[in-house]
């Protein structure tokens, strides 16, 4: 999921990813793909303005933390879930069911 989850309130973000889990065959894996914030929401300014914006142009759309993320993916039942960071601003949280 690349530049999805943001634009979603919390319940929508979690039902997408319990979604994806219910998609995945064993061993698959989700990856999403966004301006993560960095987990001091301290350092990912671009990330922090992008929240911001979903704020505003969305009704309940937020950026958040990839440990957000991934407390939300192993939530759902993912076994296994880290976060690298990416070229630029974004980063990418991996589950594996």
């Amino acid at each position: 999921m690349g530049h999805i989850l943001h634009d979603w309130d919390l319940p929508t973000k979690k039902m997408l990813i319990a979604k994806a889990f219910a998609a995945l065959p064993a061993g698959g894996a989700l990856i999403v793909y966004e301006s993560i914030i960095d987990d001091d929401r301290s350092q990912n300014a671009f990330g922090l303005m992008m929240s911001l914006n979903m704020l505003i142009e969305t009704p309940g759309g937020f950026d958040y933390t990839g440990a957000d993320c991934s407390g939300w993916m192993q939530e759902i039942g993912f076994s296994e879930t880290r976060v690298e960071q990416l070229v630029g601003p974004d980063s990418m949280v991996i589950g594996i069911k």
